[in-house]
């Protein structure tokens, strides 16, 4: 074999070998997990022209905290976390906009301004974050009531005339409650259009209460955790049908 033959195949080898040590190395990497944090609170400009939807009317900032996977910023984040298991917590997500109008002749650092956005669901494990689509879920009239994986909150229908009491299960595609409340006027809504929702532990159930309206109460059964982390394996199979949840029932309102 030529010099030049036994060179090549001596970096093919050492190529293999680099590869193979990366491979090692993600892999521990996996196995030792991330370090995921919430950092320290910024104040940011906040206002009802910048965030329509999600601004009670009288806020002239927001508390953010940045979202940290292994030292980097991945999100930025507002409002208290809310930990589902020993691993894994659901936060909202603070979004900056760019604000400015086609043609509109901006500073250096351009127009932008914060507003509330979606819930996320954060692994401490992986370090993976992922949004969660709540059913109907309207950033003007819903206020979002943590309990195990279970979210309680007041929702809007697609046409955004009916108001409905909703419960969702992380993992769950379909709502483990969905109560209309009566109409809503989108245009005028009351504030809060919802008072926060209260749950009980035992029986498992929790209480809205629209504003101007009478409460509804509703227990819910068969209240297991649905939620696969990552390194879980499901009890069933991959193709099976999706569940829809939890039964319920609904309840008359507590005492005062």
């Amino acid at each position: 074999m030529s010099a030049v033959g036994r060179v090549s195949g001596l970096a093919g080898v050492l190529v293999v070998f680099c590869l193979g040590l990366a491979s090692l190395s993600a892999s521990a990497a996996e196995r030792k997990g991330r370090a995921v944090t919430l950092g320290a609170a910024h104040i940011v400009p906040y206002s009802k022209e910048g965030d329509p939807a999600g601004s009670n009317g009288d806020e002239k900032t927001l508390k953010t905290r940045p979202l940290v996977v292994d030292g980097r910023v991945t999100e930025w984040t507002t409002g208290e976390a809310h930990e589902v298991t020993d691993r894994s917590f659901v936060v909202r997500r603070a979004l900056r906009v760019n604000d400015a109008l086609p043609g509109e002749k901006t500073d250096k650092g351009g127009h932008w301004v914060w507003q509330r956005g979606p819930w996320l669901l954060v692994d401490r494990a992986s370090g993976h974050v992922t949004p969660l689509k709540l059913p109907e879920y309207d950033a003007s009239a819903s206020d979002v009531t943590w309990f195990r994986d279970y979210a309680a909150y007041c929702g809007v229908s697609a046409s955004g005339k009916s108001l409905y009491a909703l419960v969702a299960q992380v993992a769950v595609r379909k709502p483990v409650v969905r109560k209309k409340l009566g109409a809503y006027d989108a245009q005028h809504p009351p504030w809060p259009v919802c008072a926060e929702a209260v749950w009980q532990r035992e029986p498992l159930r929790v209480t809205f209460q629209p504003t101007g309206k009478g409460a509804e109460s509703f227990d819910l059964t068969g209240n297991s955790a649905v939620l696969v982390e990552g390194g879980d394996e499901p009890d069933v199979p991959a193709d099976a049908p999706q569940a829809a949840g939890p039964a319920t029932r609904p309840t008359a309102p507590p005492q005062p």
